[in-house]
């Protein structure tokens, strides 16, 4: 008897190991799906402006290229982009719609006026941060994007509207094990183009540098030499663009920018012709959704390289904003901007007759998903 009761108690032990055997093995296990390397994205900015001049083709002056149509409820920049990143491999394909493509890429050709970016890339190193890519950029050159929502004004400065928007070619950019250095050399096409046009066939190179020390300071030097005139009567550029952001206060910011141009007087001339503009804009986070921000600029291109007016003085031009941000949402938010030019020579019109000085508000809703 004694013997089959400790049968039966092995046997029952026996059992129950296996049944702990068998839990451990059919517990259910969480495996973790890998994170896609394609994501969607993308940006809409509606706005209205409305320029007191009243100019009846609804178009504000030639020098604006963004929020450029008056008195109309339109679509200053709409995209939808998708990315594709690995480890050793990176792509973007952005296509957009909107007046600041009928404006910025008027000069280019058929379906290439909706290309907002489009670009391939690879990996050159195994340790080391560096990257090779070609294909349509966002340009290298100042503070300001066409993504209105990343600007802390509504409209964009003289200076980053007469600079390049966009930008082909092909460059190679590194960045510091530590993140504060990065550093690129770029072969473009020229002088914000995709198509290089005909008898235009001089190469142009740019550089940018940017130092980043905190998240509170961002340091940038940025260039372009090249030409932006035919063959036969090729004249050099060579523009550098220096701006630096500083977060003085997690409330107050500012930017301070400088662009400098010159470009020969005529091919093979050993005499130039030189463009500036300084810019300096001062925001204050007054509550958690509102932000004001202030800018003051001037424009000098007597000579008309960049902005030509055909008057004795040619484009010397102040200009003076105020700027109100009302944040719906953390990705949306709402605007207004109050904004005054005022020149050295009449270029604008104001009650019928020409003037000095040019006055207009513009609102805009920007949302990013």
């Amino acid at each position: 008897m004694k013997k089959i009761v400790a049968s039966l108690s092995l046997l029952s032990l026996l059992s129950a190991n296996a049944w702990a055997q068998t839990d451990s093995i059919q517990a259910p296990v969480v495996v973790q799906a890998p994170a896609s390397p394609i994501t969607i994205t993308g940006y809409v900015e509606a706005y209205y402006s409305y320029d007191f001049s009243n100019p009846a083709n609804h178009t504000r002056p030639g020098f604006v290229y963004s929020h450029n149509r008056h008195n109309e409820v339109n679509l200053n920049l709409g995209f939808i982009k998708a990315s594709y990143q690995t480890e050793f491999v990176r792509a973007n394909l952005a296509l957009m719609a909107g007046s600041y493509a009928n404006a910025n890429l008027a000069a280019e050709p058929g379906v290439l006026k909706n290309v907002y970016e489009a670009n391939a890339g690879f990996k050159l190193s195994k340790k080391k941060n560096l990257w090779l890519d070609a294909g349509i950029f966002a340009s290298h050159i100042g503070f300001e994007s066409a993504v209105g929502k990343d600007c802390w004004n509504v409209t964009r400065s003289i200076l980053a509207d007469n600079s390049p928007y966009y930008e082909s070619g092909v460059k190679i950019g590194y960045k510091s094990d530590n993140g504060k250095w990065f550093f690129s050399l770029l072969y473009l096409n020229g002088w914000q183009r995709i198509q290089r046009p005909n008898q235009y066939n001089t190469p142009a190179f740019g550089h940018q540098l940017t130092y980043t020390p905190s998240s509170n300071v961002t340091i940038n030097s940025s260039s372009f030499v090249g030409s932006d005139t035919p063959d036969s009567t090729n004249r050099m550029r060579y523009f550098h663009n220096l701006y630096g952001i500083f977060q003085l206060h997690p409330r107050v910011g500012i930017i301070a920018g400088f662009d400098i141009g010159a470009q020969q007087t005529g091919k093979d001339s050993s005499n130039y012709y030189v463009w500036y503009s300084p810019v300096f804009i001062l925001k204050v986070k007054a509550t958690d959704k509102i932000s004001i921000a202030a800018r003051g600029e001037y424009y000098y291109d007597e000579n008309g390289i960049i902005i030509a007016t055909g008057t004795p003085n040619g484009f010397q031009t102040f200009g003076y904003s105020l700027n109100l941000d009302y944040a719906l949402r953390d990705n949306m938010v709402w605007r207004i901007e109050a904004r005054t030019l005022n020149s050295k020579d009449k270029i604008f019109t104001l009650n019928d007759k020409a003037s000095n000085e040019n006055y207009f508000i513009t609102t805009a809703l920007a949302i990013s998903f």
